[in-house]
């Protein structure tokens, strides 16, 4: 009877650890938007060596009283693996700060750096709308940002500049490491084109790669008319302003890169079958490709990537409305716009790339 009781409390108190830790879970957010806001990544960086506590605390002009409380928001991020800890010399017991894989994308002169995407995410605009979620699930708005704000988040960024160049800041700096990755790793997907319209393609930075990597396909950025209206192009590349649920500028292939998981499946059948409409009579190697997330892909390898794949999968329902798909939902997409095949290449970590032939 003794044991069960045992048993029996052993496992309440792993329950309420597993509630605690969710409940505090945020802290590992704000922790870490704290760090890149005190500009401690490029502080350790700049350093060049480990560096001490008290190197930092003066480099950042810490108030001498918080000298403590650095140090255990230190003990966070290196719990969280933004830092670890090296022996200043091998004749001292002292150790310091150094960076890791993941510090290293948060630094401000690195071309790569996804400091954007963290001030973006974690602005209050997009945070708010989660505070009104148990109320959206009982009403009829679009989106819990709707239910905050009263508007459709692109319809905010029109009349707010700051989100607005938030937004365009935080995929700018995704387009580039993704476009590293795709040219280095599926180059194959690009041969034999001649040409290509990206889009939804914002200020060009994915296919500015891609055009410098080909400069025999012709690109073509295609977004919104006030996004592209100030945009200058140059030999094999151009910017056209229109609606994607209209129409889009014929060309052989059609690149989608973080596009589809912003809108529902009927929105999304549509943009498919425009795209199908602009490749018509447009030669050979016709396809769409799509870059975007295929939920449970690496769902066995690694836990956290299928874990970050459902927070964003959280992100897009509460703000656009939109959707994460797996590939029996990709599928359905994909068949129902008319297209005849398609073949999936998960090589970009949380996000796969799809290509769609007719």
């Amino acid at each position: 009877m003794e044991s069960q009781n045992e048993n029996h409390t052993a496992k309440l108190l792993r329950a309420q650890t597993h509630v605690w830790k969710h409940i505090f879970s945020y802290i590992n957010s704000m922790s870490l938007k704290c760090a890149v806001d005190l500009d401690i990544p490029d502080t350790i960086h700049k350093y060049g060596q480990p560096m001490p506590l008290s190197q930092l605390i003066a480099s950042l002009s810490i108030n001498p009283s918080k000298t403590d409380c650095l140090n255990r928001l230190m003990q966070i991020l290196i719990h969280s693996g933004f830092f670890s800890q090296q022996k200043v010399n091998e004749n001292e017991l002292e150790k310091g700060y150094v960076l890791t894989d993941a510090s290293f994308l948060l630094l401000k002169d690195n071309p790569l750096s996804l400091t954007p995407l963290l001030h973006a995410m974690l602005d209050p605009i997009l945070t708010k709308p989660y505070y009104e979620l148990p109320k959206w699930f009982k009403n009829d708005d679009p989106t819990p940002f709707y239910t905050t704000h009263g508007m459709k988040i692109w319809d905010y960024c029109g009349r707010e500049p700051r989100l607005n160049q938030l937004f365009n800041d935080a995929m700018t700096s995704d387009s580039q490491l993704v476009a590293k990755v795709v040219i280095e790793k599926c180059k194959e997907v690009f041969k034999g084109l001649e040409s290509l319209v990206d889009v939804g393609g914002g200020t060009g930075t994915m296919v500015k790669a891609i055009a410098k990597s080909f400069p025999q396909l012709e690109c073509t950025v295609f977004d919104l008319p006030h996004v592209v209206a100030d945009l200058q192009g140059n030999d094999n590349l151009k910017y056209v302003g229109g609606d994607m649920f209209d129409s889009i500028p014929p060309a052989n292939a059609i690149l989608l890169k973080w596009i589809m998981h912003d809108w529902n499946d009927e929105q999304c059948v549509k943009i498919l079958k425009n795209c199908k409409e602009a490749m018509k009579n447009k030669g050979k190697g016709q396809k769409v490709i799509i870059i975007d997330i295929v939920m449970e892909n690496g769902k066995g390898e690694d836990k956290s990537v299928f874990e970050t794949q459902l927070f964003s999968d959280s992100v897009v329902m509460v703000l656009y409305p939109g959707k994460e798909r797996n590939e029996k939902q990709w599928a359905k997409l994909i068949f129902s716009a008319g297209f005849s095949d398609y073949k999936i290449t998960p090589v970009l970590g949380l996000r796969s790339l799809i290509e769609i032939y007719p």
